[in-house]
């Protein structure tokens, strides 16, 4: 599988938050957004039905490292 790069444009607030957020949850800023790109496949898929595709979005997923 091949991993691809993204380049976003961010507030630098909502970037901090999002690091703060990221932080409590034991993970990277990257890993974290991977987490909520994730979720929102799922999210679309259960509604609207699977998404063609080798790769499942609970698949991959880094655990948290909070308690």
């Amino acid at each position: 599988m091949a991993i691809k790069s993204v380049s976003i444009r961010i507030e630098e607030e909502m970037l901090d938050k999002l690091g703060f957020v990221a932080d409590y949850e034991g993970r990277s800023v990257n890993s974290h957004i991977l987490v909520l790109v994730r979720e929102s496949i799922a999210a679309f898929e259960k509604e609207h039905g699977e998404i063609e595709g080798k790769v499942k979005p609970d698949e991959n997923v880094k655990p948290t490292r909070k308690g």
